[in-house]
């Protein structure tokens, strides 16, 4: 879906289309959710503090997210989906891939199905979707960005290296801001440059996902669509009004974080048995910490102790913005097979 949080608000009030808009709280503590395209000009874009997006954007209009009503779109997108094919692995409340190799309508060409079912989201929410075409989820990951907003672009297999060699090494998945940097800094801007680069390069630089660019930049890409996930971890964070500025300030603020985890923990059915720690200084500088033992973290006369004792190796001279914590390392029953979703809630 394209810029989906504020499309819906556009949607359901007119009156704030044209105009510069973002969704997320407007406060001195909040964070954009996302921004729409009359926005993105003027460079707020999603995670952007909101006070920044204000001295970027003058005119920007902040409205608190909906997001039951965002959910309630998804479930209608998706229902949709379901008419086509029952392979669906979802991303987040708008993205999704579909594998329509066989579909239940028999349409032989899957860009067929795309016009369709962007024609079918239109007339039914009432707001424009991108869709990617291709052999592979990285091209058609990329493909459907390629042409937003209300984009729709198809890259057949014979001119997938092509297509590739154009790419900037920002669009490949799971190259960030760092692992781009690194990348300029061998000599590697395109995805033709990066298929020039031998694999014990990649892997000596970027251990596993080395493996990874070296095979997207040949267009390799075997993982398949799945629809059954098990939760990897649950957690939940918080950021606070004021800089917690000290550790009796920290330590007091893990109590109702322990008690929200447990709650979630609970709400998800969840098992794990490492907890971590997150800390996010008032420069946006972040750290974690970790614990893993061999029993179950459940209950909050578990959790707090462990959570106490990875504050004590955190640096709290330190104005502290946010803080963090996530029961991970799930237990699973023997012999699952599984591919994973990690999922992260924020309170």
């Amino acid at each position: 879906m394209d810029a989906f949080f504020v499309s819906v608000e556009e949607h359901d009030n007119p009156a704030l289309k044209g105009h510069p808009v973002a969704v997320g709280y407007d406060g001195p503590r909040g964070v954009v959710a996302t921004a729409n395209y009359v926005a993105r000009k003027y460079g707020v874009h999603s995670a952007l503090p909101i006070s920044t997006a204000h001295r970027l954007c003058p005119k920007l209009i902040v409205v608190e997210g909906h997001y039951q009503r965002y959910k309630e779109i998804s479930q209608q997108v998706h229902s949709i989906f379901h008419e086509y094919t029952d392979i669906i692995e979802p991303l987040s409340l708008d993205e999704a891939y579909l594998d329509v190799t066989t579909n239940k309508k028999g349409i032989a060409l899957a860009v067929d199905i795309a016009h369709e079912i962007k024609q079918r989201i239109l007339e039914e929410t009432g707001l424009t979707a991108s869709a990617g075409v291709s052999y592979c989820k990285f091209l058609a990951k990329v493909a459907s960005d390629y042409r937003k907003p209300n984009g729709l672009c198809t890259v057949h297999p014979d001119k997938a290296i092509e297509f590739i060699d154009k790419l900037k090494v920002e669009q490949l998945w799971g190259v960030g801001e760092k692992t781009a940097q690194r990348m300029h800094a061998l000599g590697i801007f395109t995805g033709k440059q990066l298929r020039d680069v031998p694999l014990a390069i990649l892997t000596s630089e970027f251990g596993k996902m080395g493996r990874i660019f070296f095979d997207f930049a040949r267009g390799i890409d075997n993982r398949p669509v799945v629809t059954e996930f098990v939760r990897k971890s649950v957690g939940c964070e918080c950021t606070y009004a004021n800089d917690l500025t000290s550790y009796e300030d920290m330590v007091f603020q893990l109590t109702p974080l322990a008690n929200e985890l447990v709650r979630r923990i609970e709400k998800n059915n969840f098992t794990g048995r490492s907890l971590v720690l997150k800390v996010k200084y008032n420069d946006f500088r972040q750290t974690t910490h970790s614990y893993t033992g061999n029993s179950v973290l459940d209950d909050t006369d578990e959790i707090l102790p462990i959570a106490r004792s990875l504050l004590a190796n955190v640096d709290v001279e330190r104005p502290v913005r946010l803080l963090g914590l996530t029961v991970a390392s799930p237990i699973l029953p023997e012999n699952k097979q599984t591919d994973y979703q990690l999922t992260f809630d924020w309170c």
